[in-house]
């Protein structure tokens, strides 16, 4: 059987909300490694998470990081302890059931990498966002699906799932470290040829979620112009392999993190 680990990036969480959500899916997937990236943590959340009847790994940083780069540390922690990587955004927006449904293909050997959807067909919302959000959010995945080679009805619903042997292939090109994060790791193990599936979850909108509007989403259509970049220039599109010559892409984000995280 397939061993989990499930990472959550949290920034100033609900810890009402957070640690009830840890419970269920604790009980739902008994992960071998329960993962928590936090980042700027409030007086007193690193004890409210070590108090839970169960093992929670605490990796907390003084100063916000980015979903992007919180991720990529825990996945970079877990890895050589597990089969399976997961993660789960700290609101609770995707219940347990649905992210072991995310978890589920990858642990089977049915998929690499498997992506949670609030835009499919067969998803099922319980609270839907305001209307803005939902007009900027559907207007981005429907761009992200004519620029990017694998077509999703959904590409930021934060669950996902992808073995270790994926990560171990995906992580030295990844580069964006907030939101963007995930259009980059779909585009990059598509282009790498891993198996991609998207999984209808159940998702319930948080409004006090930490993700910005516009701001977010002009940042978004940015980092996808980056991340098709990237993941032509990993299929050798002559192209993008001449933009990749003429300019530096920087430092990827596991040389960013450079010292191993330090646990609390």
């Amino acid at each position: 059987m397939s061993t989990v680990g499930v990472v959550y990036p949290a920034y100033h969480p609900d810890m009402d909300l957070f640690t009830a959500y840890l419970s269920a899916v604790a009980d739902l997937l008994s992960p071998a490694v329960v993962r928590v990236e936090l980042d700027d943590p409030r007086p007193g959340t690193v004890d409210a998470l070590h108090d839970l009847p169960f093992p929670v790994e605490v990796n907390a940083v003084a100063a916000r990081r980015g979903k992007g780069a919180a991720i990529t540390a825990g996945f970079e922690a877990l890895a050589p302890r597990v089969d399976v990587l997961a993660f789960a955004d700290a609101d609770g927006s995707t219940p347990a059931d649905s992210l072991a449904d995310v978890v589920r293909p990858v642990s089977a050997g049915r998929a690499d990498l498997a992506v949670g959807s609030r835009r499919h067909p067969d998803a099922e919302i319980v609270s839907h966002q305001t209307l803005a959000r939902r007009r900027l959010g559907d207007g981005f995945a429907w761009l992200a699906r004519r620029l990017l080679d694998v077509a999703l009805y959904d590409y930021q619903c934060g669950a996902k799932a992808l073995s270790a042997e994926t990560w171990a292939a995906v992580r030295e090109h990844l580069y964006e470290p907030g939101f963007a994060w995930d259009i980059e790791l779909v585009s990059v193990a598509d282009a790498l040829d891993r198996t991609v599936v998207e999984v209808p979850v159940v998702w319930e909108d948080h409004p006090q979620s930490t993700v910005s509007t516009l701001g977010t989403t002009l940042d978004l259509g940015r980092a996808l112009v980056r991340s098709r970049h990237r993941a032509r220039s990993l299929r050798e599109d002559r192209l993008h392999a001449l933009i990749d010559r003429s300019r530096e892409s920087g430092p990827s984000l596991i040389e960013r993190l450079g010292a191993d995280p330090v646990d609390e």
